[in-house]
């Protein structure tokens, strides 16, 4: 059994432009002790999914549809208190700036203490131990608990809130955009923070990122998304690879490699759609180099292409085929700039 199923999730805004449908007929599992990386452009729902999972979305949001099986218990249909019980004991969550979850008037050490103690119902001695021992882990050296929060470097706040996070030994662990605003260095730091904490406690990590690099060191799985929906998914090795969707074949070109020479980067033409006013078909086809009149009328549904990937393109049988197209024209714009390059006097 999966500890997290996700059944045909969808969640509407109500704002003064109409109704915007964030997150549309979006499913997928993690099993235990698996990392799954939620990747796609900003704006494509991959945070309104994150929050919907642990029920903390806007005023103004609504879940439409869909269920949020976690160890077989659909979340959606708990009561509020008890679906309280499930955040931070059971589903834990290190948002993108690691400020909004640290109270700038207080210690470090004393927010994380009084989580302990309201939701782990430990003693206050107890859970002063218990943060010195989630510091030691998350490489800090426990006197950095008397700080306030404006003394720690961006490195160490983020590393003090997945500490956090970690309290109480969640078996589910979401990442919303853990390294975005930090600078490389402390991003590898980290990063390799968590890949150990998973290895040393066997948790299940959804990572949320614009960043496929990040997804490719840190993850088992990878789950695409634009305009709200799950596009294509499957093993990181699977989906990088050999992508089937010409989506996922964009962020591949549009993102540098350090493992390859790669002088040039083919960037993704144009924009995402209006989700207020969402386009007929798919919801890709204006930016899709390999569009066909079926793509502006029909909306592909998200099926299964062989060896556990799956992909929503009218095309994705195509995609051997498609992957030689655009990396033939990958290689004629990089000869294109080439030519035009202006050449150094002698």
């Amino acid at each position: 059994m999966a500890l997290l199923d996700v059944e045909r999730l969808s969640v509407e805004y109500q704002t003064l432009q109409g109704t915007v449908r964030a997150v549309r007929d979006v499913s997928f599992s993690l099993p235990p002790g698996r990392a799954l990386g939620l990747v796609g452009e900003s704006g494509c729902g991959k945070t309104t999914l994150a929050r919907a999972l642990i029920g903390v979305l806007p005023r103004n949001a609504r879940i439409t549809e869909g269920a949020v099986r976690f160890e077989g218990t659909d979340l959606l249909r708990l009561p509020a208190d008890q679906f309280n019980d499930y955040r931070w004991r059971r589903i834990a969550m290190v948002p993108q700036a690691a400020m909004d979850s640290l109270d700038p008037v207080q210690r470090v050490g004393d927010q994380m203490v009084e989580t302990i103690v309201l939701r782990g119902n430990l003693t206050r001695a107890a859970a002063a131990d218990r943060a010195r021992e989630l510091f030691a882990m998350v490489g800090l050296q426990p006197d950095r608990l008397r700080l306030y929060p404006h003394e720690l470097s961006g490195g160490m706040k983020q590393r003090a809130v997945i500490a956090m996070a970690l309290a109480l030994r969640p078996p589910l662990v979401i990442a919303d955009e853990p390294v975005t605003a930090l600078d490389v260095i402390v991003q590898h730091q980290v990063l390799q923070t968590l890949r150990d904490l998973r290895e040393a406690l066997g948790v299940s990590l959804l990572l949320i990122t614009h960043d496929i690099s990040v997804v490719a060191s840190l993850c088992d799985d990878v789950a695409v998304m634009y305009a709200g929906r799950i596009v294509e998914s499957g093993t990181v090795r699977q989906v990088f690879a050999e992508p089937r969707h010409p989506y996922t074949m964009g962020l591949r070109n549009a993102f540098p490699s350090l493992r390859a020479e790669q002088e040039h980067l083919v960037p993704i033409e144009g924009y995402p759609p209006d989700l207020a006013h969402p386009p007929q078909g798919c919801a890709f086809t204006a930016r899709c180099p390999f569009a066909i009149p079926r793509c502006w009328e029909e909306d592909p549904v998200l099926r299964a292409e062989g060896d556990g990937q799956e992909a929503a393109c009218h095309r994705a049988h195509e995609a051997p085929v498609l992957r030689v197209q655009a990396a033939e024209a990958f290689a004629r714009l990089a000869g294109d700039e080439i030519r035009s390059a202006p050449r150094e006097a002698c």
